[in-house]
């Protein structure tokens, strides 16, 4: 009689297939917050604000009541130079440290397995606290993928960690 389910390691494939494009996202996801970061820094308030009203008049002319588009001009209209400060730092040291845990797991570096894990389960406990004030379903399935990210790599570190030591 034939067995229809995958074998183990066919899972296993499937896991680290799932743990590199997950490391991946993770990299590219820093990589795009540091440029953001950058770009925060580099633009003006005044500038931000002009360049909000540009990309969300053609939406709130369709439906004036569109709460992503007000939500926008609303925060670039009361955006003030500290805050935007304190979003560029944000922005770059989250895109750092992504990009550099990335890399490092990446190239096989196993203390980066599990800096990532914290890393990565600190920033779910804060968008965890997020979601029970401003509730969004982009943030919780980014939260999802986080969490399924971080029992990635567990299982990753864990398989890499008994290779190493020859079991």
């Amino acid at each position: 009689m034939e067995n229809s389910a995958p074998s183990t390691t066919a899972w296993g494939n499937l896991y680290h297939r799932l743990f590199q494009i997950g490391i991946w996202v993770k990299g590219i996801d820093g990589l795009l917050e540091v440029i953001g970061g950058v770009l925060f820094l580099m633009v003006s308030p005044a500038a931000l604000n002009r360049y909000v009203a540009m990309l969300t008049q053609d939406e709130l002319r369709e439906d004036p009541d569109d709460l992503l588009a007000n939500m926008l001009r609303h925060a670039a209209s009361h955006l003030s130079v500290n805050s935007k400060l304190i979003g560029s730092a944000y922005l770059l040291g989250n895109g750092v440290v992504k990009i550099f845990l990335a890399t490092g797991i990446l190239r096989g570096k196993l203390w980066c397995y599990p800096a990532a894990i914290v890393v990565i389960s600190l920033f779910v406990c804060l968008q965890i606290a997020r979601l029970f004030f401003h509730f969004s379903i982009l943030m919780l399935i980014g939260t999802v993928i986080d969490i399924a990210i971080v029992l990635l790599i567990g299982r990753e570190y864990r398989r890499v960690k008994s290779n190493a030591c020859g079991h």
